[in-house]
């Protein structure tokens, strides 16, 4: 069955999206962006700034996405790479398609996959506390002291059984913890391990919006963008380290009580990766399809 004809935007309604898109993104980064003209880091916010190489410019601006189209303003020009006229109507560029489409595949196949499989819970954030195993006289990853000290950290680790799956988590193990987790996730076992309770799968799901572009549209790439601003906080505030001075109250895994707080929060950024994900692979599929 062929797709319904794409919607159309007046130049009203897109320019008005735009402006509110980009009210919204300004908010939420303001504070960044402060802290960027002055030279100021943050063990936490920064992250979704530096580990996502995705400009402040680029998440501000605003397109449609696949299976919309745009009437042209002479006034207000339109310019975003991936986009063509055609028909008198600005819409995403098939050529651009044609051309990543082997790139593009890949990531809806790994979405695909992770979708598949059930979510899994046990986790309680221990790679943060596996990032610092048996460290000794280093500098750790965060300047934040830890709250349990070296050996309490350790303590912990040794205590609990490590599941990680995520490889871009797992490669920052230290050496002596890396033996600790049940799976060895590499680059090219990726697509086999990620599953959707996964915290950094959670937040990959705006990695993954924008590195579809033109496909996913910018209103997508923000609803990512928020869940892994979300994720990011309770993934730190689940870490070893004492970010207490910072305003971030600790879920102390180690304890019951900080276990079932953090597996409550988990299933809700489960729910909400799952829902973003299944719209990515829709339109992509769509897309590739025509």
């Amino acid at each position: 069955m062929p797709d319904a004809a794409p919607e159309v935007l007046t130049c009203e309604q897109w320019q008005g999206r735009a402006r509110a898109h980009e009210r919204t993104i300004d908010q939420w980064t303001a504070v960044h962006a402060a802290r960027r003209s002055r030279g100021e880091k943050h063990p936490v916010e920064d992250f979704l700034f530096t580990y996502y190489p995705h400009r402040l410019a680029a998440l501000r601006r605003w397109h449609p996405g696949w299976g919309v189209d745009l009437e042209p303003d002479p006034a207000v020009p339109f310019e975003v790479r991936g986009y063509v006229r055609v028909a008198g109507l600005i819409r995403v560029d098939p050529s651009e398609l044609a051309r990543r489409r082997d790139q593009l595949e890949q990531i809806v196949r790994l979405l695909e996959a992770t979708s598949s499989r059930p979510a899994a819970f046990g986790c309680f954030g221990l790679h943060e506390w596996a990032m610092v195993y048996r460290q000794r006289g280093q500098d750790h990853r965060h300047p934040a002291p830890l709250r349990l000290g070296s050996e309490g950290t350790d303590a912990v680790v040794e205590g609990h059984r490590i599941t990680c799956t995520h490889y871009d988590a797992f490669r920052f193990f230290t050496e002596p913890a890396r033996p600790l987790n049940t799976l060895q996730p590499s680059l090219a076992t990726r697509a086999d391990n990620e599953q959707p309770g996964c915290l950094h799968a959670g937040m990959d799901t705006y990695k993954w919006a924008y590195k579809l572009h033109p496909i996913v549209g910018a209103d997508l790439v923000a609803e990512c963008f928020a869940l892994a601003r979300d994720i990011r906080e309770v993934d730190m505030r689940a870490s070893p380290y004492d970010l207490s001075a910072l305003g971030y109250a600790p879920i102390r895994i180690e304890t019951p009580e900080g276990k079932a707080g953090y597996v409550g929060l988990q299933r809700g950024f489960a729910e909400r990766g799952a829902a973003l994900r299944a719209a990515m692979i829709r339109l992509t599929r769509r897309a590739l399809a025509a």
